[in-house]
């Protein structure tokens, strides 16, 4: 398992591919868009100076990271000579079911095809190939080189022997993992939709202003991070898909507030936009 690709280098790609360095594995970075892998390197790199600033890593922790990830604009070379390959791209279906289709074609037989989708089911994207028992998801977080927890979701042809190499996998990382029988939003991303919903659902109606409804989850419920600075720092427009496909699968309580589906549509998608429930600095920080 030393050697990854992972497809897509926006903001969970990069982070991940972060991590999978960090961690002893050589990574094949991939993304169709030259421009989007040179901001992702930038990006890597300066998280790994930070590290070093903060005695995180060494130098020498750092230049080796370094060394370990390349950067792929040919999806057919940066997954051709992998024993793992992680999709992270935009959660769309129709795109997802294109790539794995062209990995089936691409990767070596033994290869394991796994997507970091939060919500889309595993079973039917791995469905389209030739190895739906070696196809699995897993679900990092935002941001992937610093939370913990990986969801591995089991499709209904996952075997034994995928589930038990993804975890192999995340406890190299350094992560926890979590087993998780495949079902629409799995664990996490059911609860943290609701909760975000609802949270918008009250903005909308003037309960209280955006600050004071996350003051109100991070003081009174421990939350480490409000509802409505979490969806920005995941991307509106994300999870509007996300919550668009709860409601196609899961019913009405996950229909998505207005508010939501407005912000989008005036490209207020959070933190990459410079704008969500809050307004951003160039360097994504909240002003």
């Amino acid at each position: 398992m030393e050697q990854i690709a992972v497809v897509g280098s926006g903001l969970m790609g990069r982070g991940i591919a972060l991590t999978a360095a960090q961690n002893g594995f050589t990574v094949q970075l991939n993304d169709v868009d030259e421009d989007t892998l040179q901001r992702a390197q930038a990006f890597i790199e300066e998280e790994l100076e930070k590290a070093v600033e903060r005695q995180i890593i060494s130098l020498d922790q750092k230049q080796q990271a370094i060394a370990r990830i390349f950067y792929e604009t040919s999806l057919e070379k940066a997954a051709s000579n992998v024993q793992l390959v992680i999709e992270a791209v935009p959660e769309i279906m129709k795109l997802k079911i294109e790539i794995f289709k062209k990995l089936d074609e691409y990767c070596l037989p033994h290869t394991i095809l796994a997507t970091n989708t939060s919500t889309m089911s595993p079973t039917e994207i791995a469905a389209q190939t030739n190895r739906p028992d070696q196809c699995i998801a897993m679900h990092f977080f935002n941001p992937p080189h610093k939370m913990k927890l990986i969801e591995i979701v089991r499709g209904l042809q996952t075997s034994d022997d995928t589930m038990a190499f993804a975890k192999a996998v995340g406890e190299k990382m350094n992560k926890q993992t979590v087993e998780v029988n495949e079902f629409p939003g799995f664990v996490t991303s059911r609860m943290n939709c609701l909760i975000g919903n609802e949270a918008m659902t009250m903005l909308m109606e003037g309960v209280a202003s955006a600050h004071d409804i996350d003051q109100a989850l991070k003081l009174g419920l421990n939350h480490p991070m409000g509802p409505l600075e979490l969806a920005d720092l995941v991307g509106l427009d994300t999870r509007l898909k996300n919550m668009e496909y709860l409601y196609q699968t899961l019913g009405e309580k996950y229909r998505p507030c207005p508010l939501l589906s407005k912000y989008v549509k005036a490209g207020r998608f959070g933190r990459k936009s410079g704008s969500g429930f809050y307004e951003y600095d160039e360097k994504g920080c909240k002003k």
